[in-house]
């Protein structure tokens, strides 16, 4: 092997990609506008197509595509030719990807999908290529030379390619106003799916309802908060919250009494606790809870008491 400095290697590979990157601000144009405006207002969906490491950032496209709201579907060009061109459907656009503009490929399918009437836009590095050159609209990815030491293997070009693909994702996102609750319809599985969905009923309902009266004696109130295991119970009087007695109001109730004759839960809670609606995000009752310092958060419905959602539900479901 020979005395490669790697972290050199590293930092340069990345400074090439990074400068490419920049330098692909000066091509957004009026042709990117346009596209974004067509498929912004067409009716059918977006077609996205390459070959080889193409193919992989147009798969990565149609994913950002369909997770933001825009309705798309992955063709691979070598497949297209061979039977897959029935994806392609009367109002649908399609971007075909390539470095070159020229493999053969891409001049097999192009004229393929000129026949097809459909509105054609070239992510293209080489604006006087064939794809270009047939293309209603052009995107110019164009790379001054790839990162690989021979320039061949495709590295800084992909890197255009699926930064121009985030850009055109967002500004469809964008115009669309696509919400964070939009996006958790896309998103419903995982700890990102649950931070735009999951609610605080759907964790406190399964705790139980820990309460007791203010005149419950320290004995039921250590019996109520181990039976429950949420580290805290609710006071209620009258069906309103008067306070919460936590594991915490335990530990300062041994330091400041020696004597616990006679104790009861008013004389130990905590008053005016921390409450969330049950319907509130349960990323919200995390929020809070940091934002107080606490572990456990009341929960209510209007203004009645609901259960108890702890810092633990959280973590088991991912939130934090």
């Amino acid at each position: 092997m020979h005395n490669i400095d790697i972290k050199k290697t590293a930092v340069d590979t990345l400074a090439l990609e990074a400068t490419a990157i920049q330098k692909l601000i000066d091509t957004i144009d009026q042709d990117f506008v346009d596209v974004t405006n067509t498929i912004l207002h067409m009716q059918g969906r977006v077609i996205v197509t390459g070959i080889g490491k193409s193919a992989i950032i147009a798969q990565k496209m149609v994913a950002t595509f369909n997770s933001t709201g825009t309705p798309s579907i992955f063709m691979h060009a070598a497949d297209a030719i061979h039977g897959d061109l029935g994806i392609i459907q009367k109002n649908d656009l399609i971007i075909a990807l390539s470095k070159s503009g020229n493999t053969p490929e891409i001049k097999v399918l192009v004229p393929f999908l000129k026949q097809t009437g459909n509105t054609l836009v070239a992510m293209v590095g080489n604006l006087n290529s064939f794809l270009a050159q047939k293309a209603d609209y052009i995107l110019d990815t164009s790379v001054e030379r790839e990162a690989c030491p021979n320039n061949l293997a495709p590295t800084t070009s992909t890197t255009a390619q699926l930064a121009m693909g985030d850009a055109l994702a967002v500004c469809l996102q964008t115009c669309r106003q696509f919400s964070d609750r939009d996006f958790a319809k896309y998103h419903p599985g995982g700890a990102l799916g649950k931070q735009l969905y999951l609610r605080v009923a759907d964790l406190s309902d399964h705790n139980g309802k820990p309460f007791l009266a203010p005149e419950a004696n320290i004995r039921e109130v250590i019996v109520t908060i181990t039976k429950f295991r949420l580290g805290a119970t609710a006071v209620i009087d009258q069906g309103n919250i008067i306070g919460i007695v936590t594991d915490g109001d335990i530990r300062r109730m041994l330091e400041k009494y020696e004597d616990l004759t006679g104790l009861t839960a008013l004389d130990i809670m905590t008053k005016s606790p921390k409450t969330i609606n049950r319907e509130e995000l349960a990323v919200e009752a995390l929020q809070h809870m940091r934002q107080n310092n606490i572990s456990q958060l009341l929960v209510v419905e209007n203004n009645t008491y609901q259960g108890i959602v702890h810092l633990q539900d959280l973590l088991k479901e991912g939130i934090i």
